[in-house]
C-alpha cells in the first residue's frame, strides 16, 4: 500500500469504486431542460441579414448528457478493467481527453479493436476520478487522493488534473513534508512543483533540518542541498550542525561519509573559536581524522586572515535595508525598512528611546541598535543602551548595556560578535573598544585603540576590524587602525588622502569605501577606497551631494549612501554606487531628511510555513451560482469539506481563472 506524507501526517490509500467520483457531485439526472439555451452570443451581417449564434452552455450541457449516458452504459464502446473493477466509457471521449487513450484507440494498436481493455499501473479510485473529470471537467483533490491521482494523471497525460494536483501539493508545503513533495514531483516529472518545493526547502532550511524527512536524505541528496547558494541561514553554523545531526541519526554507517559532506559546508565562514571547540570536543570528528585535518587547515587560514575563495550564500528571500534613529530637529525613534525589490519604504516598530549618532548591525537574525544620543525636548544624554529587534515577532528587547555611553559610535560584526568602537560620553572621547556576545548577553572590553575617535567608520574584511578616520577632539583623522583578534592588538595601515569624520564606511569584497564626511570646514563629496590586500588608497567617483553623518550599506554588490547633512539641510537623498561602472545613481529617497542614523541589511529569517486547511474552489467568483445545496456539498469519498482539498472546474475559461482560498489558517 503506497504511503505519502501530506500536511502533517501520513495517509494510507486504498482503492475505491468508480461511483465515489460521481458521488463527489451527486449529479443524478439531467432533467428535461438540459439543452435550453439560457445565454448566447450573436453576430449579425447587415448586408445579408444573416445571424450567427454561439450557445455558451452547449459544451457543458452536452458533456452532462454524455456523462449520464456513460452512467447508464448508453452507446459505450469500451470497458476499462482496473483491478477487477469495470468502467464503461466512450472511446471518443477518452481519446479527446487523453493523449494516452488517443494513441491507444487511433494509433493502430490492437486495443482499438477491443471492447474490453485491461489497464495496469492505476488504481480503481484514481481511474474513476479521472474518468469523471473527462466527462465533467471537474476534479476534487484531497490529501487522501492526491498520491493516487497524480501518477494516474501523469500516466494518461491529463494535464489539467496534473496541474490541479500540483497546485494542491504546492499549497500543502510545510517543513514536515517539503522534501517528500519535491521528491514526489521529481518522480512524476512535475518540474514546476519540484522547483517550488526546492525553493521552499531552501527558504525554510532551519526548520526542515529538524524534521524526520531531512534525516532520511541520502548522502548525495544532503550534499546537493547544502551546496546551494540560496540556502536561507543566518550563519554557516546552522548548516554544520544540521550535517552533524544527520550523521548522528545513523552514526556507524554515516560518519565515514562526513568528509565528503563537509566539503559542501562553507566551513570558511565558521568562527575559529567554534572550529577549535568542535575539533576538541565533537565525538563524531574524533572518529574521522580526515575531517579534523580539513577543519584544522581552515582554522589556520582563518587565523592567518587569508582571503576566502568561498562564495557567501545569497538566500532567495526578501531583503531589506533597515534604517534606525537619526536627527532632524531632535533625535528620532524611527525604524524603517527598504524593500530593494519593490523600491518601497515601510514603517516598523519604533525604537524604545529616540537616538541619533547610534550604530547598527544585523547578527544572527536580529537587528541591533547600539549607543547614540537622546537629544530630545526635555532630555539630552549620551547612551550606553543596546536594543535588539526581532523581524519575525516585530518586537524590541533590551540587551546588556555597554561599559560606557557611546555617541557617534562605530559598530561592526566579526566572528559572530558585535563590536562597538570609540564614540563619546559628553566631552570625553573614547579609544576604548568592546564586543558583545549575544549568547551570553555580555560585553567584554578589548585592547583600546591608539587614538580616540568620535564618528570613525568601521568595517571588517577577512576577520580584521578596521577603524577609519574620525575626530579626536583636535582634528579630523586620516589614520586607520586595524585590529587583530588573535593578538588582541591594533596596528596602523596606510592613511587616507583626506582627514574626515562622520563618513559612510562599508566593505565590498577586498575594498573598504569611505564616502563623504566632514573635514572640519565643509561637508565632503569625495569618495576613497582602501585595498586591504595591497594597502593602498584610491579616489573613486564622488557622490553628487556632499554630506556628512550619512549611512552606507552594501547590498547586491552595490553601495547605498543614505541621508545625511549637507551643511544647511538634513537630506533624504539616497545614492547607489556600482563599483563595476564607478558611477553613482539616484536611488529611492528616505521618507524624510535626517542625519546621524544607522543602517544594516537583513535577509528575512525563515519561519514555519502556514498550513492551509479547508476547501479551495478554482475558479472562485463572488457571483458563483453554487449554492449551499449544490452537489459539491455531498462528497462521499471518505472525506469531508473540513479536510484539505482543492476542487477544479475546467469548464471556465482558462484566461479568467483565479484562485481563492476559503478556509482556516493554522
Amino acid at each position: 500500500m503506497e504511503m505519502f506524507k501530506v500536511s502533517r501526517f501520513k495517509v494510507p490509500y486504498s482503492a475505491s469504486a468508480e461511483r465515489d467520483a460521481a458521488d463527489d457531485y451527486n449529479e443524478n439526472s439531467m432533467g428535461t431542460n438540459t439543452f435550453a439555451y439560457d445565454s448566447f452570443d450573436q453576430t449579425t451581417k447587415e448586408d445579408t441579414g444573416d445571424m450567427s449564434f454561439c450557445m455558451s452552455n452547449y459544451p457543458k450541457d452536452a458533456m452532462k448528457m454524455m456523462s449520464m449516458m456513460r452512467s447508464h452504459h448508453m452507446l459505450t464502446d469500451v470497458v476499462l478493467e482496473v483491478q477487477k473493477e469495470l468502467f464503461h466509457a466512450h472511446k471518443v471521449i477518452l481519446s479527446a481527453a487523453s493523449p494516452y487513450f488517443k494513441a491507444m484507440f487511433t494509433g493502430g494498436l490492437k486495443e482499438s479493436e477491443m471492447s474490453r481493455v485491461k489497464l495496469e499501473g492505476v488504481c480503481p479510485s484514481a481511474m474513476g476520478r479521472i474518468l469523471y473529470f473527462m466527462y465533467s471537467g471537474r476534479i476534487r483533490v484531497t490529501e487522501l487522493t492526491v498520491c493516487q491521482l497524480l501518477p494516474a494523471a501523469t500516466m494518461f497525460q491529463v494535464t489539467n488534473v496534473i496541474d490541479a494536483c500540483c497546485a494542491f501539493l504546492e499549497r500543502q508545503l510545510d517543513p514536515t513534508n517539503a522534501i517528500g513533495i519535491a521528491n514526489f514531483a521529481e518522480q512524476h516529472g512535475c518540474t514546476d512543483l519540484k522547483q517550488k518545493g526546492n525553493q521552499f526547502i531552501e527558504r525554510h532550511f532551519t526548520q526542515i533540518c529538524q524534521e524526520e524527512e531531512f534525516l532520511q536524505l541520502t548522502a548525495i541528496q544532503l550534499i546537493q542541498l547544502i551546496r546551494k547558494d540560496e540556502l536561507n541561514v543566518q550563519e554557516e553554523r546552522e548548516v554544520y550542525n544540521a550535517v552533524l545531526k544527520w550523521v548522528r541519526y545513523d552514526e556507524d554507517s554515516r560518519y565515514p561519509k562526513m568528509e565528503h559532506i563537509l566539503y559542501a559546508v562553507r566551513c570558511q565562514f565558521l568562527t575559529p573559536n567554534f572550529l577549535k571547540e568542535q575539533m576538541s570536543n565533537c565525538e563524531v570528528l574524533k572518529k574521522a581524522p580526515a575531517c579534523r585535518e580539513y577543519l584544522a587547515r581552515i582554522f589556520k587560514d582563518l587565523t592567518l586572515h587569508k582571503k576566502s575563495v568561498v562564495k557567501v550564500r545569497t538566500p532567495n528571500t526578501p531583503r531589506m535595508i533597515f534604517i534606525s534613529g537619526g536627527y532632524f530637529q531632535h533625535s528620532l525613534d524611527l525604524l524603517e525598512g527598504y524593500n530593494v525589490d519593490e523600491k518601497t519604504w515601510t514603517t516598523l516598530p519604533r525604537l524604545r528611546v529616540p537616538r541619533s549618532g547610534l550604530g547598527a548591525a544585523f547578527l544572527k537574525g536580529t537587528f541591533y541598535a547600539v549607543g547614540g544620543r537622546n537629544n530630545s525636548p526635555g532630555s539630552s544624554y549620551d547612551s550606553d543602551w543596546v536594543d535588539k529587534y526581532n523581524p519575525i515577532t516585530e518586537q524590541w528587547r533590551p540587551c546588556a548595556p555597554m561599559s560606557v555611553p557611546r555617541n557617534r559610535v562605530g559598530v561592526a560584526v566579526m566572528d559572530e560578535f558585535l563590536y562597538a568602537v570609540g564614540g563619546s560620553a559628553g566631552s570625553e572621547y573614547h579609544n576604548t573598544v568592546e564586543y558583545y556576545d549575544p549568547e551570553e548577553d555580555r560585553w567584554t572590553l578589548i585592547q583600546p585603540m591608539h587614538s580616540k575617535r568620535l564618528g570613525g567608520g568601521v568595517a571588517v574584511v577577512n576577520r580584521l576590524l578596521y577603524v577609519i578616520g574620525g575626530f579626536d577632539g583636535r582634528e579630523r583623522l586620516t589614520t586607520i587602525e586595524c585590529y587583530h583578534p588573535e593578538n588582541n592588538e591594533w596596528t596602523f595601515v596606510a592613511q587616507m588622502n583626506i582627514g574626515r569624520s562622520g563618513s559612510g564606511v562599508a566593505a565590498l569584497n577586498q575594498y573598504i569605501y569611505v564616502v563623504g564626511g566632514f573635514d572640519g570646514t565643509r561637508q565632503l563629496s569625495s569618495v576613497e577606497r582602501y585595498d586591504t590586500e595591497n594597502n593602498v588608497w584610491t579616489m573613486v567617483a564622488p557622490i553628487k551631494v556632499a554630506r556628512s553623518a550619512l549611512s552606507l550599506t552594501v547590498l547586491d554588490e552595490k553601495l547605498y549612501a543614505m541621508g545625511g547633512f549637507d551643511g544647511q539641510n538634513f537630506v533624504s537623498i539616497v545614492e547607489v554606487y556600482d563599483s563595476k561602472s564607478n558611477k553613482w545613481e539616484e536611488g529611492t529617497p528616505l521618507t524624510s531628511g535626517r542625519s546621524g542614523h544607522a543602517s544594516a541589511v537583513i535577509y528575512q529569517p525563515s519561519c514555519a510555513s502556514t498550513s492551509l486547511n479547508g476547501t479551495i474552489d478554482m475558479p472562485f467568483t463572488k457571483n458563483s451560482d453554487q449554492s449551499p445545496s449544490s452537489p459539491d456539498d455531498n462528497m462521499h469519498d471518505g472525506s469531508s469539506l473540513s479536510e484539505n482539498s482543492m476542487q477544479i472546474d475546467s469548464s471556465h475559461s482558462s484566461s479568467s481563472t483565479s484562485q481563492s482560498y476559503n478556509g482556516r489558517q493554522n
